[in-house]
């Protein structure tokens, strides 16, 4: 196989572009640095596309590696013709590699074994082949009545048939064109059924409890749904087909059967479908279902993620961080604009204390010592009746003030770590937790980096899925965020520089020892004194590592150092000199510098590197995360009692599934938006609609308050 000329078709792209990519990859390039620094190479592939080309690359060259693997076992027991070598590396997928080595692979004993061994394959083979004779089926079989077969069991005419008619089964189950054509049929006509363990129970899976569906229709989260009720032993769980329907199927692969052995060979053919291919490929199907659901839920849990860590940061927040309590009360953090802890403590707004005043004293006091603009609440255990204090406080003392909810997900994962110990050693957990959640809302993407990202809580099912490659896909999307947006080297945690292109969390520590050691750094080519940062390493990271304030203007921007030399003509072209850049950038450099194609060529730059150095010095380091919806204050607290059928609230997106998104109105218990609401149009999924962190206005269409769920709809009239 050409795995370039595959690739590129399979992608819809140029074989050099590929090749180029390819190429960079193998020499230890990293995606967000190919992405951004190699888009001549790669015709401006962008880091989604780049690891779609990572993954395909990673199978394919493992199939052709599994193609040589079976080659040389099937070489090896002397069965290998050129007929099935041809088949084997015409093969396009690991399935049907497989299914080329299934009679080929080592098993346990089976029952067709044991009479091969008995000498009766070449009355199978009479029995496949449909061989005329005069006399009867078991006429034929006693003539393989020998001693050998005796000793192993065979010692009746009966016997001897029906051993034959196992190989002869076993052939049918394991010959790959039959298990293709019945793999597809299976797929095609299956239905999922569930039935209650005990149908007197309550649980979450009741809408299970009798319930069928076509496999080829079941949406992923009842699959995912399914499973876990059947893990948690509530539901039972099987595959129906028409066995029947199949059985007639296969058997009409065969030419019309007629003459003694007729019979013989339906028989078989039933009993290699139901014994031996049926399970096999029920067993397929479920496996299969269930990766392809894992798979969704891992790319909706990653689209999220992506979407919460470019959740616009709040800057200059003077904050207030609450993570609320009942008996041990409610943990204060008090925070200055940079998220350096000024104070801390503990007040007890909620039951069973209920102090109240003594807490508006506290906020009150905290409010004008540290010149606080901004109040953040834990959306946990306690945050309504913290809240509704809060809120109360502002109405009546500090009507400047401004608060919101943060999703308090991972804080308790992240406050009780390794890494929360050795940054705060001298805190107790909970006053961590606090501080994690002001900062939060100050720099979102600094700090949710320190927690695993399947604790963020912006998926589904996420303790269910494969947590290798969970931990790989949003380890990635991690990586494409922080590079997106780029990291001061000098303020930056460890945590935040391990996600660095090229850069691995003991590179990271090295570079945090280095800064506490020798100082801010003033330049970029002081990373090279880093402890096993090495050139390769420095090729990846330098671009996505910022120093503001440095001895070069240009390493506070996304401009590589191998295109420095550009950029200061660039910036001579446009008659400013790179000091400029500290100011602001050049707004109209643009126009300064004319055509950038003809500059391009004069300079001996590829014109997409340099309309990416032109953008970056119009506007030096600019945070994409600008671009993101700002984050939705609140002065005055709202409960579900509030909320009435019809009332409008405007709302902010918590989480995306494929049944809905969850938003957040201002009450403790998000509301959802069921797909079907969230758009007049069709909606394939909820994340072609919204996205975690959008500003979004809803309508309440239902509030159940003894469950304690809203039903909002994003359709004005619906």
């Amino acid at each position: 196989m050409d795995i370039i000329a595959t690739l590129a078709a399979e992608l819809s792209l140029k074989p050099a572009a590929v090749e180029a990519a390819v190429a960079l990859i193998d020499e230890g390039a990293t995606i967000p640095f190919i992405a951004r620094y190699r888009k001549e190479a790669t015709g401006g592939m962008d880091d989604v596309a780049l690891r779609t080309l990572d993954d395909r690359l990673t199978y394919l060259r493992n199939l052709e590696q599994r193609k040589d693997d079976v080659i040389t076992l099937i070489g090896a027991q002397g069965k290998l013709t050129p007929e099935l070598e041809a088949e084997i590396r015409a093969a396009t997928q690991l399935q049907r590699v497989e299914d080329l080595y299934k009679p080929f692979r080592k098993k346990r004993q089976t029952r067709a074994q044991k009479a091969r061994e008995a000498g009766l394959e070449p009355l199978a083979n009479m029995i496949i082949m449909q061989v005329k004779t005069k006399g009867t089926a078991l006429d034929e079989a006693s003539r393989f009545m020998t001693p050998e077969a005796a000793e192993a069991g065979y010692d009746t005419p009966d016997k001897v048939l029906a051993g034959a008619s196992d190989i002869v089964a076993e052939t049918v189950a394991e010959d790959a064109e039959n298990v293709a054509d019945m793999r597809s049929f299976t797929e095609s006509t299956a239905d999922i059924v569930s039935v209650a363990t005990d149908a007197d129970e309550k649980t979450p899976y009741e809408p299970y409890y009798d319930y069928a569906e076509p496999a080829r229709r079941i949406p992923n989260h009842r699959v995912l749904a399914i499973d876990r009720g059947e893990r948690e032993e509530k539901l039972r769980v099987r595959v129906r087909v028409d066995g029947d329907a199949a059985v007639a199927r296969l058997g009409a692969r065969w030419p019309r059967r007629q003459g003694v052995f007729a019979p013989v060979l339906d028989a078989a053919i039933a009993d290699g479908y139901k014994r031996l291919m049926a399970p096999s490929l029920e067993r397929e199907l479920r496996a299969r279902l269930t990766v392809r659901a894992q798979m969704d839920a891992i790319h909706v849990f990653a689209k999220n993620l992506e979407s919460l860590l470019s959740t616009r940061p709040v800057r200059g927040a003077r904050v207030i961080a609450l993570d609320p309590g009942y008996r041990t009360g409610c943990k204060v953090a008090v925070l200055d604009e940079t998220g350096k802890l000024l104070d801390h403590g503990v007040v007890y707004p909620t039951p069973p204390r209920r102090d109240e005043a003594g807490t508006k004293r506290e906020l009150a006091r905290l409010t004008k010592k540290y010149a606080i603009n901004t109040i953040v609440i834990g959306n946990g255990t306690a945050s309504r009746e913290t809240e509704a204090v809060v809120s109360d406080f502002i109405a009546g003392s500090a009507p400047e003030l401004r608060y919101t909810i943060v999703n308090e997900a991972g804080a308790s994962v992240y406050s009780a770590s390794e890494l929360a110990s050795e940054e705060y050693p001298e805190l107790d957990v909970t006053t961590r937790g606090a501080m994690s959640l002001g900062r939060r809302l100050q720099d979102p993407l600094a700090e949710l980096v320190k927690i695993p990202p399947q604790s963020i809580g912006v998926g589904q099912y996420q303790h269910d899925l494969d947590q290798a490659e969970l931990s790989r896909a949003l380890g990635n999307v991690v990586e494409d965020v922080v590079n997106r947006v780029g990291v001061d080297v000098n303020t930056a945690s460890a945590s935040l520089l391990g996600y660095v292109s090229g850069i691995t969390p003991a590179v990271a520590r090295n570079i945090v020892a280095y800064r506490e050691e020798h100082g801010r750094f003033r330049n970029r080519r002081e990373f090279l004194k880093v402890p096993k940062l090495g050139p390769k390493a420095f090729e990846n990271a330098a671009g996505f590592l910022r120093i503001t304030g440095g001895d070069n203007p240009l390493d506070a921007t996304s401009v590589h150092p191998e295109s420095y030399e550009v950029a200061r003509a660039v910036l001579e072209r446009a008659g400013v000199t790179a000091n400029e850049l500290a100011r602001g950038g050049v707004a109209d450099i643009n126009q300064r510098v004319g055509s950038v194609a003809a500059l391009a060529g004069e300079l001996g730059c590829g014109i997409l590197t340099l309309i990416d150095i032109v953008s970056e010095l119009e506007k030096p380091g600019r945070d994409p995360r600008d671009d993101a919806p700002e984050v939705v204050f609140s002065r005055a607290a709202l409960t579900i009692d509030d909320l009435e059928a019809g009332m409008e609230l405007t709302g902010t997106v918590r989480n995306v599934v494929d049944f809905g998104a969850f938003v957040d109105v201002g009450v403790h218990q998000d509301g959802l938006v069921h797909i079907s609401k969230l758009s007049r149009r069709f909606v394939k999924h909820p994340s072609d609609v919204v996205a975690v962190g959008d500003t979004v206005k809803v309508w309440v269409e239902k509030v159940d308050r003894d469950r304690g769920k809203i039903s909002l709809t994003m359709v004005p009239g619906k």
